[in-house]
């Protein structure tokens, strides 16, 4: 009998956490990687090198031998050209180009969800420098603008007062770089995240919302469930993602992160979506030790139109901290003082080169009481920093 193949593009820490899940659900993973020391090459065995843009790397990667069951990632970057050729091998795409496009490109998904009436911040494409000073005035003086494609973990996006302050992305524009969009800078009172998975047959199944505590642009902490959170923004948040996730027609995990607004009068959302991401997502590795199914079994589930596992958590409370760079070479050097101070803390490294700020890995804590429990998981991430 021969298992169903899973290919992957990219080589990250996503992949390398879906090694695991495949092996359990006895599915053959193989993963497109950038280069032989990447988070995933360490693990998977099936690991080709190559780069998704030059197209042939992909054709290989699913043609196998064998042929492999469906094409997922890890990241979006990947042409859509490329992804029309896979296709035409007759092998899914999941999530396809059509749906991807959305987490590619920010003007696409703002958007198609405004089409959908989703509830989104204020928004304008920027062709000129015009278009800017004309959006600043409207809502304040004050704008959030970010490259349509690329950005991530606060890369590519900046809070702007005018149209100097982003002089050379209008630039880069001009000479072909990426088109830019703004977005009102709105006042909320938390970031949440709403991560679902849906399969081709339209199954569809939500974790709990989380929230999520930002250092730099970059998520450093995930509280599931999310503390206090009024049911009726919670119904919103579910509602929106649901949303999203039909109206683009996602297959696999989609994680929705959002803002929670004030209200400020009778029917307003209470919450305005962010960004999507249309994998496996950072908001989402608490799943692995908090719920039943974590984020990567599921993505396999889904993609492979398999039956989606139960979502409920296993604790009261899990929190998730980030490992963002660190003073040590080799974070193992860390896990004699922190397994011996917390035997429960669950690690993940990565398997990554140390950077400064940079993902290196996570810690999950579960338990009843939420202050302990997110004291415990910080104290465990900063022994893995060398603090």
């Amino acid at each position: 009998m021969t298992a169903p193949v899973v290919a992957v593009i990219g080589g990250g820490q996503l992949a390398r956490m879906m090694s695991p899940a495949a092996t359990a659900l006895g599915v053959g993973l193989r993963v497109l990687v950038e280069d032989s020391g990447t988070a995933a090459a360490q693990v998977v065995v099936d690991a080709p090198v190559g780069r998704p843009a030059a197209g042939s790397p992909v054709v290989d990667l699913v043609t196998g031998p064998p042929t492999a069951a469906v094409l997922t990632f890890e990241h979006e970057h990947v042409p859509p050209h490329v992804l029309a050729r896979v296709a035409e091998l007759g092998v899914p795409v999941r999530p396809s180009a059509d749906a991807l496009v959305h987490a590619q490109d920010k003007i696409a998904m703002r958007r198609r969800l405004s089409a959908l009436g989703v509830p989104c911040p204020r928004w304008a494409e920027l062709p000129d420098e015009a278009a800017l000073e004309a959006f600043l005035d409207e809502v304040g003086g004050e704008a959030v603008v970010k490259t349509a494609r690329g950005g991530y973990d606060g890369k590519g996006v900046r809070v702007v007062r005018a149209a100097a302050d982003v002089l050379d992305w209008f630039a880069a524009a001009a000479d072909g770089g990426p088109a830019l969009l703004a977005e009102e800078k709105v006042p909320f009172v938390r970031e949440l995240a709403v991560l679902l998975a849906r399969r081709p047959s339209g199954e569809c199944r939500t974790w709990p919302v989380v929230e999520t505590v930002q250092q730099g642009g970059v998520c450093a902490e995930v509280l599931a469930p999310a503390p206090d959170l009024d049911p009726e923004v919670e119904r919103a948040a579910v509602e929106a993602a649901l949303r999203v996730a039909e109206g683009v027609d996602v297959t696999g995990v989609l994680a929705v992160e959002m803002f929670e607004v004030p209200a400020s009068g009778p029917g307003d959302a209470r919450v305005v979506v962010n960004e999507l991401a249309m994998r496996p997502h950072n908001s989402g590795h608490w799943t692995i030790d908090g719920a039943v199914t974590s984020q990567f079994e599921q993505h396999l589930r889904a993609v492979l139109d398999l039956p989606l596992g139960d979502t409920a958590v296993r604790a009261p409370w899990t929190v998730m901290a980030n490992v963002l760079g660190s003073t040590l070479e080799d974070l193992t050097d860390a896990l004699p003082a922190v397994l011996g101070a917390d035997p429960a803390a669950k690690v993940h490294l990565y398997g990554k080169e140390v950077r400064p700020g940079r993902k290196l890995g996570h810690v999950s804590v579960s338990g009843d009481d939420l202050a302990d429990v997110r004291r415990r998981a910080a104290a465990a991430a900063a022994l893995l920093r060398g603090e």
